[in-house]
This record gives C-alpha cells, structure tokens and sequence, in this order.
C-alpha cells in the first residue's frame, strides 16, 4: 500500500516538476501575443487617427492578430531552442562521462563571457546612442543574458567542486531575476517591434484603399458623412427618405462597430468613418473591381 502511494505521489511530483518548467515560458509567450497585438493595433489606429479602444478587440482576437505577423520569429525561436537542447544534452552526456571535462569548462566560460559582453555592449550602445538603436536590440541583449546564464549553469555541472551547498542558496533568486529580466527585455522589443509594424499597416492601407471591399450604406436618417469623396444620395420618396452614401471601403468590422474609408483615403488628409452595426443602417459590400 505504501508502495503505490509512493508511486502516485512520483507520479503528481513528475507533473508538478513539468508545469514548473512549461508553465513560465507558455504563460509569457501568450502574454507577449497578446500585448504584441494590442500594441500593433495601437500605434495603427492612432496613425489613422482614431483611438484602438474603439475597435473593441477581445483577446482571443489580438492573438489571432498576432500570431501572422510572429509566426515566422516563433520558428527561428524553436529552432534555437531544439539546437541549445541539443547541445546542452550532448555536453551534459560528455560529463557524466567523463569525457572532456577541461574542454566543456573552457567552453562554457566562453558562452559565459560571450553572453555578458553582448548584453553589456548593446546596453551601452542604448545609453550612448540611442538614436542608433535598432528594433532587434533588446531580443539581442535578451539572447546575450541568457546565453550568460547558460554558460554559468554548464560551468557550474562541469565544476570539480560538487559540494551540497556549492552556490545552492541564490540559485532560486538568481533564475528569478533572469526570467524577470529576459521578460522585461522581450516585451521591450515587442512593443518597438509592434508599433513599427503597425505604422507600416497603417501606411499599407494608404497605398492599396483601392483594393478594399466597397461599401455602400443606406439610412433612413441622414448621417452628415462629410469624408472626402464621399457622395449622398436621396433614394426614397418625400415621405420616407432613404440616404444613400457611396465612395467608402471596408476596412473592419469589430466592437459592434463598422469602419469605413472612402475613396482615395491617405495618412494626412484620410478620415475614418464610424458607424453603429445595428439594423439603423444597412450596407451593401461589393469586390474591389465593382463599381
């Protein structure tokens, strides 16, 4: 009975022991899909000049946003965690044979010093230069602290001194403030990251508003839609009247809300049209090529 009480409780330490390790990075990367989305969509509305609350996306929606726009740097990522897997089981096989022990230290004090420098010099360069700092330089310290930390843990295993208590009581703190730092320097890069890309969306609807669904919406009350290039028509009879407004596009329908830009809409003199999603209006939607 013991025995298989013994059991269960390896079994529950196992999941526990996995939901330590996966539990962390699974709940950062969902954090940073998340802020990378509402960052994005942040600076492309204020770019077009209106407020992103508007747009009244939920979460599930700036994630569904972002994942296009990372996917391709989520499998870079991947793909450099597979390899330092790799090496780090490989390295660690060495040891526990015995193999090559001289050889992994000298190694791993040179990722160590590598790591640190690379933090240190793009560090400075921000304090220095600002002005010359690039998008990808917070991934690039984030990248060097952790190669730093790498390179002190396999120190550490590949040590001759294996005492119980050898560095013991601040490794807890010590992988606290690691993870504490290479989160804070990975949401930095996204958010510089993500609001360029959204400046850049912003500037892609300048140039392709002509390929956009068209709308055509019909009131029973007059809107007053004073965008450019925007034409209004009275379609009903003197008893009932019916607006027509023509020249618009689709551009999202979100937050029980429709957003509209009329015809040959730019950054500097473009306005956003707004209406309510509700049976007040109703609009017609066509190809781009249709008329």
């Amino acid at each position: 009975m013991s025995e298989d009480r013994s059991l269960a409780d390896s079994r529950w330490q196992r999941a526990f022991d996995i939901l330590a390790v996966i539990g962390p990075p699974l709940t950062v990367a969902t954090a940073l899909l998340v802020y990378f989305g509402w960052a994005r969509t942040d600076a492309q509305a204020k770019a077009m000049g209106f407020d992103v609350s508007l747009l009244g996306y939920s979460v599930q929606d700036l994630v569904l946003r972002s994942i296009p726009s990372l996917f391709v740097p989520l499998v870079w990522l991947l793909i450099a965690s597979v390899l330092w897997l790799a090496t780090d089981t490989f390295l660690g096989g060495q040891r526990t044979a015995g193999h090559r022990t001289a050889q992994i230290r000298w190694f791993a004090m040179l990722v160590m010093a590598a790591g640190a420098a690379t933090a240190v010099a793009t560090w400075l360069v921000m304090i220095l230069q600002p002005e010359r700092t690039l998008l990808y330089v917070p991934y690039v310290m984030a990248a060097g602290v952790l190669l730093a930390a790498w390179g002190l843990s396999l120190w550490r295993r590949s040590s001759a001194r294996r005492g119980p208590n050898f560095l013991a009581g601040p490794r807890g703190l010590e992988r606290t403030l690691v993870f504490t730092l290479v989160t804070l320097l990975l949401f930095w890069g996204t958010a510089d990251y993500a609001q360029a890309l959204g400046r850049r969306l912003a500037v892609s609807y300048e140039e392709r508003s002509g390929l956009l669904p068209t709308a055509v919406v019909y009131s029973r009350d007059r809107l007053g839609i004073s965008a450019p290039n925007v034409l209004e028509d009275s379609t009903g009879t003197a008893g009932k009247e019916l607006y027509k407004y023509s020249g618009l596009r689709l551009l999202v329908v979100s937050g029980g809300r429709i957003f509209l830009l009329h015809d040959g809409w730019t950054l500097r003199n473009g306005k956003v049209v707004v209406l309510p999603d509700n049976p007040s209006v109703r609009i017609e939607y066509g190809n781009p090529e249709s008329k």
